[in-house]
């Protein structure tokens, strides 16, 4: 199915900011965004879960239980992500590079089930990963998801309020569009986020 014209700059600008991000995680080049290629390795589990100030917001164990200000561990697995119910802790929690991509994966993943599926996942039934390449599988994952509900839609759908039915965003109550629109946003900022956090990583002092 062909997108609608209005839809096709999102679409390419969700593309080049997802391949952006998997390659700046996975390695071993990734686009610098002038199409100049950077040599970058392979994100590892211990940079993955990296807590760089105290009482970040991760992903962990079960066992473990949540951390600092966190009040439940959500997701499936042995392993959970952080998560307390509003009102959020003020200031918000520093929250790792596990935690970001924990939370872009589950966005992508319920946005396309509530789009074009069943419209029944929450993120209880999303698989939390405790090492880094599950973490990457699942985004990818959840970006083909996300990408084949954009394909599915036509020009009504993009008008229609509520065409998303996403249960923890305001999706219900706007155009699909608005939506498509603020996806992007959130993979462009929490990317940039997970890219300076490499860099630090990097580094950091020993």
């Amino acid at each position: 199915m062909t997108a609608p014209p209005r839809l096709i700059p999102l679409l390419e600008q969700f593309d080049f900011a997802y391949e952006r991000l998997a390659d700046r995680m996975a390695g071993p080049v990734m686009d610098s965004g002038n199409g100049t290629g950077v040599t970058v390795g392979p994100m590892t589990d211990d940079e993955y879960l990296w807590e760089p100030v105290p009482d970040c917001w991760s992903v962990r164990r079960r066992s473990d239980g949540p951390g600092a200000r966190a009040t439940e561990l959500v997701g499936a697995g042995d392993w959970g992500r952080d998560a307390t119910s509003p009102p959020h802790p003020e200031p918000p929690p520093f929250t790792t590079i596990a935690w970001r991509l924990s939370h872009l994966s589950e966005m992508l993943t319920l946005r396309a089930d509530h789009t074009i599926g069943d419209h029944i996942l929450t993120r209880d039934d999303l698989h939390v990963s405790g090492d880094a390449a599950g973490a990457l599988a699942a985004f990818a994952s959840g970006a083909t998801a996300w990408r084949k509900a954009l394909l599915g839609t036509d020009e009504t759908a993009l008008d229609t309020i509520g065409h998303s039915t996403y249960p923890y965003g305001s999706d219900p109550d706007d155009p699909f569009m608005d939506i498509v629109w603020w996806v992007n946003q959130e993979l462009l900022h929490h990317g940039a986020e997970i890219a300076l956090l490499r860099d630090l990583y990097r580094a950091r002092q020993p």
